[in-house]
């Protein structure tokens, strides 16, 4: 499990240092109440459709530590939850931090930070302020593993 961790720890940093293009804005505020971020980080529902292609598009790592409801997709992760049944273990606010900052509710997680930019390390200087997923992407995947129930 040991030599796992470590190898998928070191492929997670590689390829969300090769994401797509990493989003060209400034994070937009967004208020942290309990262990959710209650509002939409646009103000509006995302596309569940959208958020499904951004879930399975390998370089925005998902499946490299989760499994899901993806029968097309030949190579998972184990490393963590599967994505099978999240709207129905958490709320659209609970999904959303776990997408922004990952880390608030876990100090150890490997999950990277898709929207927060700052207060991170080992983040290579041409990324530094940028978050990986634009807040259109974070509601669009939101949206989708809302509709994930067992």
């Amino acid at each position: 499990m040991r030599g796992g961790f470590a190898l998928a720890t070191a492929m997670l940093a590689g390829m969300t240092a090769v994401t797509t293009v990493l989003a060209q804005e400034i994070p937009r505020p967004y208020r942290v109440v309990g262990n959710a971020i209650p509002e939409s980080l646009t103000g509006e529902r995302g596309d569940p459709a959208r958020g499904r292609a951004i879930v399975i598009k390998r370089e925005n790592t998902c499946l490299l530590c989760h499994s899901g409801p993806f029968p097309e997709e030949r190579f998972q992760g184990d490393l963590s939850p599967t994505l099978k049944g999240t709207g129905g273990r958490w709320s659209e606010g609970e999904l959303r931090l776990r997408m922004v900052d990952a880390s608030r509710l876990n100090p150890a997680s490997i999950m990277p930070s898709f929207y927060k930019v700052d207060g991170l390390n080992r983040v290579g200087p041409s990324w530094r302020g940028k978050p990986i997923l634009t807040a259109e992407q974070i509601e669009d995947v939101v949206a989708f593993l809302a509709t994930l129930r067992d």
